[in-house]
């Protein structure tokens, strides 16, 4: 199949050494910033903090959480441009949808007679929520869905990543508390060019299971 599309995802793959020499343009991390807050969410929910790890001392903070384990990526760390911490909110609150519902009258999406009405999504919100107040087994999904989306445009722009579930939580959140504000960090990002001798992953031929093995149509 021959479509732009398919050509960027064609070309995307999970980086394994990054280019140090090469950093990603204002520019183009002005796309990759907006495109990330653009990101679809349950009932528009958008709970999610974006960390960027790109000054030598955060990247020589996040090094550190690499002390007990998944020593493979770190290297990651100050090979890429820029690292990505995706976190989610784990007690996702009415009063976090009402900053939502607040910014959609500000955008005129919601009119200000309409604010109370506006809430009657967020039972979904009450659904996902446990005896103990946790949200994370809902809005940790939608983190993923903002990451989906950074893989794809990344691939527009012709920047590698990789995806890093990889990480030492514990240690990630305790580093980065503060920045985090209370949100819960379980996945990164690495940003940033490939090696062009090194990146053994670049070479290797796509595979992927068949679509007939993982596509139903009824």
């Amino acid at each position: 199949m021959i479509h732009p599309i398919i050509e960027d995802l064609l070309w995307r793959h999970t980086t394994k050494k990054y280019d140090a020499s090469r950093k990603i343009s204002q520019e183009d991390l002005d796309v990759i910033f907006e495109a990330m807050r653009l990101s679809a969410s349950s009932i528009n929910s958008q709970p999610w903090k974006f960390v960027v790890i790109e000054s030598s001392e955060a990247k020589e903070r996040m090094s550190k959480t690499f002390a007990q384990k998944h020593q493979y990526n770190q290297p990651h760390i100050f090979d890429s441009s820029q690292i990505i911490l995706f976190a989610h909110n784990s007690h996702y609150t009415r009063d976090d949808y009402a900053k939502v519902v607040d910014k959609g009258i500000k955008d005129k999406r919601v009119s200000q007679h309409e604010r109370e009405s506006a809430f009657g999504v967020f039972t979904f919100a009450e659904l996902n929520t446990d005896e103990t107040g946790n949200t994370s087994s809902w809005t940790k999904a939608q983190t993923y869905i903002a990451l989906g989306n950074t893989l794809h445009t990344l691939a527009r722009l012709r920047i590698d990543c990789t995806p890093m579930e990889g990480i030492d939580a514990d240690l990630v959140n305790e580093e980065f508390k503060v920045e985090l504000d209370g949100y819960q960090c379980d996945v990164a990002l690495a940003i940033g060019y490939h090696h062009p001798q090194e990146d053994y992953n670049e070479k290797l031929p796509k595979s992927r299971l068949s679509l007939d093995s993982v596509l139903v149509r009824i």
